[in-house]
């Protein structure tokens, strides 16, 4: 069973500190990366997947971002403005809930950044999304051949795509690459006010209802200045 997911949920509330001089007046999702912001690339994705709505979460210098995609029609942007509270990436999805409807949606970092292989991931992802089986479906990528990470990896995963959290000394292969499927319903009963998507992650760990699918491609981990520089040749190596 698949799902055709409409609706989109896109966080780009965050400070990006790490990136920083770039992100001293200007939020990350609209830094560009080979002649596009970061959010745009993410949009356009999603765009390309069915996808007609899109809540796209603001708090660190917010009218830029409202400004910027006020224009866009595929797809529509719905904003949901935080700029008064510190949500964290689990409580801004919770205040986003009612914008998303029952249905599984799809959530994205706005500045994670992959380049396809043969098919769109967000497609696989929608293909694979299984609701009898799962209640999270991320897109993982090989931490071998993902470029501007560094860690120890997120998951291990299983043959039939099942994960498995990370324990504190060890190396694993995958790392979470900034999108999913999500069912509303893990969220219910989900804490109030400032707290991590992580959680949700590890209460559908626990109830092994947390798949992953490997993306096929090259993902990005643009999270410095330097990494910017990194995925632009990537890129460019793409369409060479």
């Amino acid at each position: 069973m698949s799902v055709k997911p409409t609706k989109a949920m896109v966080l780009a509330a965050g400070f990006g500190l790490r990136m920083r001089p770039l992100t001293e007046k200007m939020p990350k999702p609209l830094v560009p990366v080979a002649g596009q912001p970061l959010l745009d690339h993410v949009l356009d994705k999603l765009d390309q997947a069915g996808v007609s709505e899109a809540v796209v979460n603001v708090h660190y210098l917010p009218d830029q971002i409202i400004n910027h995609v006020a224009p866009r029609q595929h797809p529509r942007v719905i904003i949901s403005d935080e700029r008064d509270e510190v949500l964290g990436t689990g409580g801004g999805v919770v205040k986003a809930l009612p914008l998303l409807g029952d249905a599984p949606f799809f959530h994205v970092n706005s500045d994670t950044l992959w380049i396809d292989g043969v098919r769109s991931n967000l497609a696989r992802l929608a293909e694979n999304f299984d609701p009898a089986r799962m209640d999270i479906l991320l897109l993982m990528a090989p931490t071998a051949t993902s470029i501007g990470y560094g860690g120890r990896g997120d998951y291990g995963m299983m043959p039939d795509g099942a994960l498995r959290k990370r324990r504190e000394n060890q190396v694993v292969p995958f790392v979470y690459a900034g999108a999913a499927i999500m069912s509303p319903s893990i969220f219910a009963g989900a804490p109030k006010g400032e707290f991590s998507l992580t959680k949700m992650f590890d209460r559908a760990n626990e109830q092994e209802r947390l798949f992953g699918l490997r993306l096929d491609g090259v993902w990005m981990h643009v999270g410095t200045p330097d990494a910017v520089h990194a995925a632009e040749e990537a890129f460019l190596e793409s369409v060479a």
